[in-house]
């Protein structure tokens, strides 16, 4: 449980992702095409243009990060809260990814209400994910189902990877 903890703590630490830097102009266009097609998809959700670019930027940059495509972390959080900062569970998970707040004193510095901050909860929502994917050797109904607390039950991994469906993107 040590290395457990020691690596999902490393993968937390509090670093602002960076603008996003590419390695050619294509993968910049595609980047930049996904950008306003999900902005787009996100309009009623997020009315204000920068504050829906940030938010994609992060999702984006925490997905990768974590290696967890882009479009089942965004189905994860449509499911999870709706694209609300401040949900709250009925067991208490909080945020974008509902993020239990035990997590922050397992890997984190013990401030549960971090998670309300986007880039906070994003970070430990795909790094909890990626841990859970990892475990199940990467099986998606299974690590969603852990995620969820719902392992080996169709219903929450089955709304994820509908949801996500919403969110693909061929450009």
């Amino acid at each position: 449980m040590d290395s457990v903890r020691t690596a999902l703590n490393a993968a937390i630490a509090h670093r602002a992702p960076p603008i996003p830097d590419f390695r050619d102009i294509e993968s910049r266009l595609v980047y930049l095409r996904w950008l306003g097609a999900m902005g787009e998809r996100l309009k009623k959700k997020k009315p204000e243009w920068q504050i829906r670019k940030e938010f994609l930027q992060t999702v984006w940059y925490e997905a990768k990060r974590a290696g967890l495509d882009v479009t089942l972390v965004l189905g994860l959080i449509q499911v999870e809260s709706n694209f609300r900062k401040f949900a709250v569970s009925q067991v208490g998970a909080r945020g974008y990814m509902q993020v239990m707040p035990f997590w922050t004193r397992v890997i984190g510095d013990g401030d549960a209400g971090q998670l309300f901050q986007m880039q906070t909860n994003l970070r430990f929502g795909c790094v909890i994910l990626r841990h859970y994917l990892d475990r199940e050797k990467g099986d998606l109904f299974l690590g969603l189902g852990r995620y969820n607390g719902s392992r080996g039950k169709a219903p929450y991994p089955n709304a994820v990877l509908g949801a996500s469906k919403q969110w693909e993107f061929n450009g």
